[in-house]
């Protein structure tokens, strides 16, 4: 039987047009942090930049902070859709330095070219901002998929059965993080391939591994080196 499609009604308009303004709203204040700066954000410069009055944008965003947070939330949402790629895997891998490159280089490759959210997520640029409960916990849902990870090529034994999975888990994201943290700092205008620190996972991958995963393992294989012509670290 074929179903005949209802014409949508004023609400249904209402609610797609409310939501249309909202995403807009996300996506022009991630360009303004792009270019001052995530502390630089200002309800009046996304309200103008939409081409509304600042206290129409109060509709949708009570505050600059709710603001922040539905930019946090946001980001770690995208985050997680993009992990979903090679953890959707981890019950295929067999070769754990190549799986863990993939997974590594998947994460830093976001957000090395998402810098205006990774400002937000993985630093606290803005005076007196913290996420708040309601947007931390889709950073915190991401760290939960990741240990449920770990455990699963535990259970496999990619890992040895004597490692304490919440200590590799740590240790993990503070390997990630730095590497991020670094290129963001001192060369954010390199793409992930040419980076000076993330052409460096391979390396930092092995070594995290030769301490947490089994010995015979080989270590990940090496991407092609470029020349380094680009100025010292400050």
């Amino acid at each position: 039987m074929r179903v005949i499609a209802q014409p949508a009604t004023g609400q249904d308009r209402r609610h797609r047009r409310r939501q249309e303004t909202i995403e807009q709203a996300l996506d022009i204040a991630t360009q303004v942090m792009a270019e001052q700066g995530a502390a630089g954000l200002s309800l009046g410069e996304v309200a103008r930049r939409m081409g509304m009055q600042p206290p129409s944008l109060y509709v949708y965003y009570e505050s600059k902070k709710a603001l922040y947070d539905a930019i946090f939330a946001r980001g770690w949402r995208n985050v997680m859709e993009a992990m979903e790629v090679p953890y959707g895997r981890v019950d295929k891998a067999t070769d754990l330095p190549a799986y863990a490159l993939e997974c590594a280089e998947t994460f830093v490759r976001w957000a090395i070219e998402h810098p205006a959210w990774s400002q937000l997520m993985f630093w606290r640029p803005v005076p007196n901002y913290e996420p708040s409960p309601d947007a931390f916990v889709h950073a915190t849902a991401i760290l939960a998929r990741s240990r449920a990870v770990f455990s699963r090529l535990q259970d496999r034994a990619l890992f040895r059965d004597d490692v304490d999975i919440d200590n590799a888990l740590r240790a993990w994201t503070v390997l990630i993080a730095g590497v991020i943290s670094q290129q963001l700092a001192n060369a954010p205008q390199e793409s992930f391939e040419a980076g000076r620190f993330t052409s460096g996972l391979p390396d930092l991958v092995a070594m995290y591994l030769a301490h947490y995963g089994p010995r015979e393992q080989a270590a990940p294989k090496r991407r092609s080196r470029h020349a380094d012509t680009r100025r010292p670290d400050r």
